[in-house]
C-alpha cells in the first residue's frame, strides 16, 4: 500500500506566509460510506466534503470537531461530514431520489442543479469552550469554490481549494495566506496560485512529494509528517442514553407508551439502539441518583 494513503500532510512555501495541506482519503472514504447505499453522485460530493474537512481543520488551533453542511431544497436535501481534530470523521447525505432520476436520465448533473437553493452551515464544537457556527447561501459552481467563497467572506482569509473524488479515492489540496499584507506576500501568492491551477484529477491522487514537485519545482516548499486518516463515528449506546435523558421523562414515557420503545438509528454508521420501557426507567432513575450525589 503506497503510504500517503489516508494522510494529511502540511507544508509550507519557506519565507513567505504561504501554507498549505493535501489529503488522501482512501479507506477512511469507503470505510464511512459503506453502510450507506448512496447515488455516484452523491458519493463522490460527500468525498470532496470528506477530504475539505481534513484540509480545513488542519488549519485550526483547535481540540474538537468541525462539522460541515449542505442543505438543499431540491435533488439534495442534506450533506453532512464531521471531522475531528484526530482527524476521524463520518459523513451521511440525504437525497430525493425522483428528483434525480428525473435530473440525470438525459445529462449530467452540476453542483449548483444538485444543490437547488441552498445553505452551507459551518459548526466549530471546540472541547473546551462554546461552539461556533456560521450560515450562510451557497456560492459558487463546486464544493471547493464554495468553502473559497466562505473563507473569503466570512473569515477573510485567502484560501484556494482543489477536490477530486472518483468513488473509489478521494484527494485534495489546500493553499491559504496568512494575514501579513506586503506586496512581496501578494505576489508569491498570485503565483503559487497560477501553478496550482494547473493541477489535474489525476495529479491530485499523486503522492504528496511528487504532487508539490510537479506543481512547484521552482519554489522552496517544505513538507511535513503526515498525519493519519480515518473513518470513526462517535455515536455509543452511552450517548444515545444521555439524549433521552436530555428529552425529558414525559416526553420518552409517552413515546414509550405510543410505540412500545424507543428506537434511534445513527444515520452516519447504520447502528441501530433499542430501549424499552424497562431500560428508560432505569435511565431516569440513575440519571435522578447521579443529581442528588
Amino acid at each position: 500500500m503506497q503510504t500517503y494513503q489516508d494522510t494529511l500532510h502540511p507544508f509550507i512555501f519557506d519565507n513567505t506566509p504561504v501554507r498549505g495541506n493535501v489529503a488522501h482519503l482512501n479507506a477512511t472514504y469507503i470505510d464511512a460510506l459503506q453502510h450507506q447505499a448512496l447515488p455516484p453522485l452523491l458519493k463522490r460530493a460527500l468525498g470532496e466534503l470528506m477530504t475539505a474537512s481534513a484540509l480545513l481543520i488542519s488549519t485550526l488551533k483547535m481540540e474538537g470537531a468541525l462539522i460541515l453542511q449542505l442543505q438543499g431544497r431540491g435533488i439534495l436535501k442534506l450533506l453532512v461530514v464531521e471531522c475531528s481534530s484526530d482527524l476521524e470523521m463520518r459523513a451521511t447525505a440525504k437525497w430525493d431520489q425522483s428528483l434525480l432520476d428525473k435530473e440525470t436520465a438525459h445529462h449530467d448533473t452540476t453542483f449548483k442543479q444538485l444543490i437547488t437553493h441552498g445553505q452551507f452551515v459551518i459548526t466549530l464544537d471546540p472541547k473546551i469552550g462554546e461552539p461556533y457556527q456560521g450560515i450562510v447561501p451557497i456560492e459558487g459552481d463546486s464544493i471547493a469554490e464554495m468553502l473559497e467563497h466562505y473563507m473569503l467572506r466570512s473569515q477573510q482569509i485567502d484560501t484556494s481549494i482543489w477536490l477530486h473524488c472518483d468513488g473509489t479515492q478521494a484527494a485534495g489540496m489546500l493553499l491559504q495566506k496568512l494575514p501579513n499584507q506586503h506586496a512581496e506576500d501578494i505576489d508569491v501568492w498570485n503565483r503559487v496560485n497560477q501553478l496550482a491551477n494547473t493541477v489535474t484529477d489525476a495529479e491530485l491522487m499523486l503522492a504528496p512529494i511528487d504532487l508539490l514537485t510537479r506543481l512547484f519545482h521552482e519554489e522552496e516548499v517544505r513538507l511535513f509528517s503526515a498525519r493519519t486518516t480515518k473513518a470513526f463515528c462517535s455515536c455509543t449506546r452511552d450517548s444515545v442514553a444521555n439524549m433521552l435523558t436530555m428529552l425529558g421523562h414525559a416526553e420518552v414515557d409517552t413515546i414509550i407508551e405510543e410505540q412500545g420503545s424507543i428506537q434511534i438509528h445513527c444515520d452516519f454508521c447504520n447502528k441501530h439502539y433499542v430501549f424499552d420501557e424497562q431500560e428508560t426507567a432505569q435511565l431516569f432513575e440513575d440519571n435522578a441518583a447521579s443529581i442528588k450525589h
